[in-house]
């Protein structure tokens, strides 16, 4: 039986790349902007006007407490990782302050600094040990460390055991001596809205978006090139730095320190005050600082007159809130406010910019991939059974089979989510199996996913402009710093630009500014190919790129794939679409039961026996 297949044997040639639209202008006095105008001004007009000192006490206490929220933010509600310890990084920051003014005199700057050592190093060593566990593992094993640090503040005789450190020198800067909380008041703010900038601009670039992308799982964020542990650390790292900030303002506020403050109970009242506020949110950490502080105060006074007895009754207020907003506003407090002032797009694409460096394409008819008698085992279930198959520049290769042929699994192979079990996979003469994901991107590999991974709550832009994350000036792992002080603004404007010439290319220039969640299927799809050009690959795998798409759609697809093909790109793709498939593919590797079939140009497979049975439904 043949079959007969109705698309045209060609399709028209791409459009060629529009400049970008009109881009929408990031407005000085947008709403975002002119909430942090009235903030700073608010902050500033507090101990000028007759405010109460209890007030300016209290707002003391909601600045410190809010420098480790916003850690927490970024760690957890951006980066997805639970801390159950952070209040012990307070302690540390307090304590070192502490014992080198009282013990040795030294300047209490000397002390942040020795302080601040302290805190990364046992932030990084901590973090290299739990941050790569997951579900349940990494909560408990933040518990114990921060358990442990708590108990090693109050046995160790030099820090005075249980009764702490008394005595402690006020501090002075710039030849102002901060003796009471109103004189202080202004250096503990200050502190706050520097973090909040250092987060804004951090989530802002390149490596923020590797860290936002840490939410959506490890596995696509590895494909474009993202080291996962590491950015897990970077945020662990910079979360403890800034609660050792708020441990160093704590005790020359107090003028001495003692274990209490650091223990577990302030650690989830931490995590509380960011899950009110809005945890994914840099303004659900003040917030969230704010109302829980002002209303364990409250509380402490109301609560024990209202029923008659001492105790701790707020906690279980605080406990009934967090249950009630966790089931009604998961987004917390801000998420209510934020309707009045709507972010404008984190990222705009310049009209104009530099062209990223492209690495150079396999000359015509080079071997780029080579995949030698690769298997796949899961215990005794053997997914992929020794295929082979190769690819040469230039050229478009269709890997199909039924459901279940083990065409995903190898893919998978191909670009290190999985280790082959034997075999070997070479790209360009190099042997790449078994290596991760982001080293073989690194080497010019791009993928697609059978199931859409993308970030639905950033814009199509960002999502996109995450598959250049390994190209520019600055290397991935020391764009940190960088990022934090808008120092690689020229860098981004070339990444951004880039991402959006991409869209361009696929058409969906017109969305760059939507959130990528807000995007049909099909569109999504296309968003995905998009992110695997950024790389700048010189192979391309795509699984089932043309699923969810219309029938015109389909056809744009497929000559955008043409032009690639004439251009010198390698392309694999699986793909179910049999019409699709079988006009646009130089030849085919098709797949049963994990075992290769069948391998040739497309009329010759569709006539092979052997896919008629398996794959084609049979010979009539």
């Amino acid at each position: 039986m043949t079959t007969r297949y109705n698309l045209p044997p060609r399709f028209p040639k791409p459009a060629p790349i529009k400049e970008p639209g009109p881009l929408p202008k990031r407005s000085l006095l947008s709403r975002e902007n002119l909430l942090l105008l009235l903030f700073i001004v608010a902050v500033a007009l507090m101990p000028v006007l007759p405010t109460p000192e209890l007030w300016i006490t209290q707002l003391n206490y909601i600045g410190l407490a809010s420098l480790v929220a916003l850690g927490l933010v970024l760690l957890t509600g951006v980066g997805n990782l639970t801390s159950f310890g952070q209040a012990a990084f307070v302690g540390l920051g307090a304590y070192s302050t502490a014992y080198l003014s009282t013990r040795y005199g030294l300047s209490p700057w000397i002390g942040l600094l020795v302080g601040l050592l302290i805190t990364a190093i046992c932030a990084y060593l901590i973090g290299l040990l739990t941050m790569r566990m997951s579900g349940f593992y990494l909560p408990v094993a933040t518990i114990a460390w921060g358990l442990s640090l708590y108990h090693l503040f109050g046995i160790q005789e030099f820090l005075g055991k249980n009764d702490g450190i008394g005595d402690i020198p006020s501090l002075n800067f710039f030849g102002a001596t901060l003796n009471s909380g109103r004189e202080i008041y202004y250096l503990i703010w200050l502190a706050v809205i520097l973090a909040i900038f250092a987060i804004r601009n951090l989530l802002n670039s390149r490596p923020g978006r590797a860290i936002r992308a840490l939410r959506g799982g490890g596995v696509m964020a590895e494909a474009m090139g993202v080291n996962t542990g590491w950015m897990k650390v970077v945020i662990f790292v910079f979360a403890a730095i800034l609660a050792s900030i708020s441990g160093f303002l704590y005790a020359h506020l107090q003028h001495m320190v003692n274990p209490t403050p650091f223990d577990l109970t302030y650690s989830i009242k931490y995590l509380f005050m960011a899950v009110i506020g809005g945890i994914g949110q840099v303004w659900g950490a003040v917030i969230g600082a704010g109302v829980l502080t002002a209303l364990e105060e409250g509380l402490k006074r109301i609560l024990p007159e209202l029923l008659g007895s001492q105790g701790n009754y707020e906690i279980i207020v605080f406990g009934l809130m967090l249950v009630l907003l966790l089931q009604y506003a998961r987004f917390g407090i801000w998420s209510f406010i934020r309707k009045w002032f709507p972010p404008p797009p984190t990222a705009l694409a310049p009209a104009h910019a530099d062209e990223l460096p492209k690495r150079e394409k396999p000359a015509a008819g080079e071997l780029v991939l080579d995949v030698r008698a690769v298997r796949k085992q899961f215990g005794g279930l053997v997914a992929v059974n020794d295929v082979s198959f190769q690819v040469n520049a230039g050229e478009i290769i269709g890997l199909i089979g039924p459901n279940g042929a083990g065409k995903s699994t190898t893919f998978n192979l191909i670009t290190g989510v999985l280790d082959a079990s034997a075999g070997e996979v070479l790209y360009r003469g190099e042997r790449i199996s078994n290596l991760p994901s982001r080293a073989i991107v690194r080497r010019g590999v791009g993928r697609t996913f059978q199931h859409v991974q993308l970030l639905p709550r950033m814009t199509v832009l960002e999502n996109v402009a995450l598959g250049a994350h390994l190209r520019g000036d600055f290397a991935p792992q020391g764009g940190v710093l960088a990022s934090i002080l808008r120092l690689n603004r020229a860098e981004e404007e070339k990444l951004l630009f880039e991402a959006s010439q991409q869209l361009e290319r696929v058409g969906l220039g017109e969305y760059r500014y939507l959130e990528a969640g807000n995007l049909a299927l099909g569109q999504q799809r296309i968003l995905e190919i998009a992110r695997a050009l950024c790389c700048d690959p010189a192979l391309l795998l795509l699984d089932e790129p043309a699923a969810g798409l219309r029938y015109q759609e389909k056809q744009a697809l497929a000559a955008l794939l043409n032009k690639l093909k004439g251009e010198g790109m390698s392309i694999l793709l699986v793909e179910h679409d049999m019409d699709f498939v079988m006009n646009l593919t130089d030849r085919l590797v098709v797949m049963e039961f994990g075992t290769k079939i069948a391998e040739g140009v497309p009329h010759e497979v569709q006539q092979n026996p052997a896919v008629l049975e398996a794959y084609l439904g049979g010979v009539e």
